[in-house]
């Protein structure tokens, strides 16, 4: 079987593409510093695939960790990099610690990933690179704009050094997956997103208020220039995200890549307000959420959704689930580890 790497593997979209791996038939093996996961999360893959991946405990950031990581799996043929934090607030307050863990592990696997047999490599990106697109929905093609957050900037730097690197070094086979706002859970309820603290992003929010952990959800601005005054994102269940990953990777795995570095947007084309989301989520749950009207957030575009031809041809992937389908699953994960 061919092993690959998934940093971060025990994360929310990380786990979602380790299971999707193994039901492909590949061999896995997970790096996590369990700074935003949980070790449980083991459980959870090992229970719906039959599996169990293989697991080191690392901090990225920590060189020689790497160096020595690599030295002992020669025969990894793929990378999968989800390792980096990703709170868009969050990184705006804390623009060095995102920095330095998004980019120095990049850099520090990237050497290490050209040392290999097989160079493959699957970065996840993110629509933030785009900034706040000119049009809708969004193209690959669209202009870089600037980034409205570090986060979003560490996205578009580190883009900017994997594409750097592939001019230099064709061995290297590099696929930057810009993927829009990843929701939903695992259908068997087994694994899904689990924040640790205070959520970051939305539908965990408003299922932890559903559950009665948090009293209220802030709804951050109702002023903007959209139909109903919130912002508007392009909600994928992560499972379909997880798919596009494994396809992503056999296309290069399978040397069927037209360029040694390609990207392309993961989202349903389709984007939905805040306010939307909270009416689906009341939809599939049958109760009324506590929420209220906020001030903006700092960081925060004010429409981005895909434009996805380009994925749905290249590829051969489109997004199957709706949001309905997506907040029925978030709610259902939600209530299985709150035995509610």
């Amino acid at each position: 079987m061919k092993k690959i790497l998934v940093t971060g593997g025990l994360g929310f979209i990380g786990s979602h593409t380790v299971v999707e791996l193994q039901n492909e038939g590949f061999d896995v093996v997970i790096i996590d510093d369990l700074s935003n996961s949980s070790v449980d999360v083991l459980e959870g893959i090992t229970s719906i695939t039959g599996k169990i991946p293989l697991f080191e405990k690392l901090d990225l950031k920590e060189k020689s960790s790497v160096e020595s990581f690599f030295q002992n799996h020669k025969d990894i043929v793929g990378v999968i990099h989800f390792a980096a934090s990703k709170a868009v607030g969050e990184s705006v307050e804390k623009p060095l610690d995102y920095y330095e863990n998004n980019l120095n592990t990049l850099i520090y696997i990237l050497k290490e990933v050209l040392n290999l047999n097989a160079s493959n490599f699957i970065f996840s990106s993110s629509c933030t690179v785009y900034g706040q697109a000119e049009k809708m929905p969004i193209t690959e093609t669209a202009p870089i704009q600037a980034a409205e957050s570090p986060y979003g900037n560490t996205k578009q730097i580190g883009e900017e050094i994997i594409r750097d690197t592939c001019n230099v070094k064709s061995e290297l086979n590099a696929i930057a997956l810009r993927y829009f706002n990843p929701i939903g859970a695992h259908p068997s309820a087994k694994i899904g997103e689990l924040p640790i603290g205070v959520p970051q992003n939305l539908v965990p929010y408003i299922t932890q208020t559903a559950a009665g952990l948090r009293a209220c959800l802030s709804v951050f601005g109702n002023d903007y220039p959209t139909p109903d005054g919130t912002c508007i994102r392009d909600y994928i269940h992560v499972v379909d995200l997880a798919k596009a990953h494994v396809i992503a990777l056999k296309r290069l795995v399978e040397n069927k890549n037209a360029s040694n570095f390609e990207t392309f947007n993961i989202g349903t084309g389709v984007g939905s307000s805040v306010l939307e989301v909270i009416n689906s989520f009341e939809k599939a749950s049958g109760q009324s959420l506590n929420y209220k009207i906020a001030p903006r957030r700092e960081g925060d575009v004010i429409s981005a959704y895909a434009h996805t031809e380009k994925a749905n041809t290249i590829l051969g992937w489109k997004a199957q689930s709706s949001l309905d389908d997506a907040m029925q699953s978030a709610w259902d994960w939600e209530k299985h580890i709150r035995n509610i």
